[in-house]
């Protein structure tokens, strides 16, 4: 069946809580009928819980707790389900004040955050971007989720934002899949001058850029674009929302997966003749 939720990580997420409910319920030594006898439910609202086609609400799990005689269990539970409701946040949402702001609204995370690790298998990340190739990639954001026209603006916030790549206390470790270079945005211009200045920002000591040749042979399949802050929380990007994932465990397999990549990726005079033929693809 297909999941309801829009990612691998939240719909982990939600069927983690809805797994957990079922444990409760058997533990208790119940069918699904007698929790919903209990709670006033109808069966087919018990069925959706349990089988996560259906988020619980806070009361909803109070509720079955209180039913199955396991209210110990409801603050733990109730943790689990607000982590995964922060887990989501729709772009449409975030965006509605303007692409500007948006991007503002994260400086105080990027200064507070030491060590970046970020892999990207769509476009150049926003940190080493041009001017010109954040306005067109925002131009292309903006069409396709009908936001404010701001774009002028968003990229210049974007590339004032870039300024911390030049903090030597700061780490930035950036992982691109090749096809990255080969995905034109803007013009053949646009994206020539983005590749210089990819050149250019790999001479920087707090900069360590890798890339994943095309063709390479793999054991880890291509990924969402995602950035670690720290040992914190990860930033997953889907076309609709953005991911928070800050649960240890999960965290600890994107940490795992960016190790994976990094074994794939060259580095130094490998990585610059890879961009450097993207460059003379270009003419």
């Amino acid at each position: 069946m297909q999941s309801p939720y829009p990612s691998a990580a939240l719909d982990e997420a939600r069927r983690a809580i809805a797994e957990k409910l079922r444990e409760i319920r058997r533990d208790a030594g119940l069918t699904g009928r007698e929790v919903a006898a209990r709670t006033g439910w109808l069966p087919s609202k018990v069925s959706r819980l349990q089988s996560a086609t259906t988020p619980p609400s806070d009361a909803d799990i109070r509720a079955w707790c209180i039913a199955c005689g396991a209210e110990d269990r409801i603050p733990d539970l109730l943790a689990a389900n607000r982590t995964a409701d922060s887990m989501y946040v729709e772009w449409r949402r975030v965006q509605r004040s303007g692409l500007r702001r948006l991007q503002e609204s994260r400086i105080p995370l990027y200064e507070q955050t030491r060590t970046f690790r970020v892999y990207s298998s769509s476009v150049i990340p926003g940190f080493v971007q041009t001017y010109e190739y954040a306005a067109a990639l925002l131009g292309n954001i903006a069409r396709v989720h009908g936001t404010p026209e701001d774009v002028d603006e968003a990229a210049a916030a974007r590339v004032d934002r870039s300024h911390i790549i030049r903090d030597e206390r700061k780490r930035f470790a950036l992982l691109l899949e090749e096809s990255v270079l080969r995905h034109v945005v803007g013009d053949p211009v646009v994206m020539a001058g983005q590749l210089g200045y990819l050149l250019s920002v790999m001479a920087l000591p707090a900069v360590s850029i890798g890339i994943i040749p095309a063709g390479r042979e793999r054991p880890m399949w291509t990924l969402e674009t995602f950035t670690l802050f720290d040992e914190e929380r990860v930033s997953v990007e889907l076309l609709t929302a953005g991911i928070t994932v800050t649960a240890p465990g999960e965290f600890a397999m994107y940490v795992r997966a960016f190790e994976e990549m990094t074994a794939l990726a060259v580095y130094g005079a490998d990585a610059r003749g890879l961009i450097s033929a993207a460059i003379d693809s270009l003419d």
